[in-house]
């Protein structure tokens, strides 16, 4: 007989549980049978960022332990917006554009969960799929007669909106009423009894559970982690830059990993633990060797290879990393080639020809951000504070002399941080 684990003692022991419905219940529960749960997002974007990961993680834990995650894209609530953790009416997107973005975003969901065949494997829905031929008339009779408008002033998003002086449309108003309606659907048709989410969407989600016991007669089950929230009160999943996405091609895995690997010491604690999936014990272990040497950062760096690896795969995770190690002062005739590639897509680069090699002043006054000028190379040249390919240059440096990387690029360093990278071509 299949063994599956207990949600209720995974999620609280790592810090996910804010709100749930009886915990007792939900533990026999999964503990005796498989359960299906889902996690929805608004497809907003044709990529889904750091802030979205948690959810999309915890469908993965949730699989790890037997049962069957759901993944469900708001093709249908996208085009109304939800308005919790909102001040402001979203910008609504055209069906066009949502399926589009659906689309894109299915192949950063098949690294993260398992799609494959099993009796747990992942599922991704659309709700559009079962909402936009629904007559108007027959989802008021069949939703909005059962969820009261006290129940919907009571949610807190509400609240603040309609004491705001931009107020709150009714559009997005009804936004309980529909997410309460996919619960109910992926209830009846996919044996769906939980929900998870974000603690702002408690009130949606026991909107559904209430949906489901009038219509169906059936019980269901809620549970919410607590809101990302990070300790110098930015907020999570944000850089001076935007957001950080999943997409290489908005966010690449280097600038990914870095994301990770600079949280501060104080974050740490709570966002290992939330986010690795590693077990228990290991995370205590990193957690404890973090605390002893916070400055080498090994639980910052073991997360951020992890989740580098689940969202962009091995190769790009160990060049990522590779080219971290090289641009804070390694070795750079070490780099692979993936990893200069790497270096290449984020430092300054200029293609040149090797017939200026010798002339070595001139090349640095030819590189943005190293030297303005000539006279200016020649200074720095003769204070010794640039490097190329690792090795220290001065007035007489043969350039031509110095082995190219991979027979391609010599990597300019200034000082300790400022690069350039050029590029002779193959």
């Amino acid at each position: 007989m299949a063994k599956f684990g207990d949600v209720v003692a995974e999620f609280s022991a790592r810090g996910l549980i804010h709100d749930s419905t009886d915990r007792q219940a939900l533990t026999e529960r999964t503990t005796s049978a498989q359960l299906s749960a889902y996690v929805g997002f608004d497809p907003t974007s044709d990529s889904l960022h750091a802030g979205n990961l948690l959810g999309q993680i915890s469908l993965r834990r949730l699989q790890m332990l037997g049962h069957r995650p759901i993944v469900l894209a708001g093709g249908a609530t996208g085009m109304v917006g939800d308005p919790s953790g909102r001040s402001e009416e979203r910008n609504l997107l055209d069906a066009d554009t949502l399926a589009a973005n659906v689309s894109n975003i299915k192949t950063q969901l098949e690294r993260l969960l398992d799609f494959g065949t099993g009796a747990n494997q992942a599922l991704l829905v659309d709700n559009a799929d079962w909402t936009r031929d629904v007559p108007v008339l027959d989802f008021l009779r069949d939703v909005g007669k059962h969820i009261t408008v006290n129940q919907m002033m009571a949610k807190d998003s509400v609240k603040s909106r309609l004491s705001d002086e931009n107020g709150l449309s009714y559009t997005e108003f009804s936004y309980m009423l529909l997410q309460a309606n996919d619960f109910r659907h992926l209830c009846q048709t996919h044996d769906c009894e939980m929900q998870m989410g974000g603690s702002d969407q408690w009130g949606n989600i026991t909107a559904g559970i209430d949906l489901i016991r009038k219509r169906l007669g059936r019980s269901a089950y809620g549970l919410t982690w607590p809101l990302l929230t990070k300790s110098d009160g930015t907020k999570f999943g944000k850089t001076a830059d935007g957001a950080v996405w999943l997409d290489a091609k908005k966010t690449s895995p280097y600038q990914f990993r870095q994301f990770w690997v600079q949280i501060a010491d104080a974050d740490i604690e709570r966002y290992l633990p939330q986010f690795s999936l590693r077990p228990l014990e290991e995370v205590a272990a990193l957690l404890a060797e973090q605390r002893t040497n916070p400055a080498a950062r090994p639980a910052q760096r073991a997360l951020a290879h992890e989740l580098t690896c689940l969202v962009h795969g091995e190769s790009a995770a160990q060049a990522a990393q590779d080219a971290a190690t090289i641009l804070f002062g390694g070795d750079p005739m070490t780099a692979s080639t993936d990893a200069m590639s790497c270096i290449a897509a984020e430092v300054p680069t200029t293609q040149m020809g090797t017939a200026v090699l010798a002339d070595v002043a001139g090349v640095l006054a030819a590189l943005p951000g190293i030297a303005a000028s000539k006279s200016e190379a020649r200074r720095l040249l003769a204070q010794k504070s640039v490097r190329a390919n690792g090795e220290i240059l001065t007035e007489t440096t043969d350039l031509g002399a110095i082995s190219l990387l991979h027979g391609r690029w010599l990597l300019v360093r200034k000082g300790k941080t400022t690069y350039h990278l050029v590029d002779f071509g193959r």
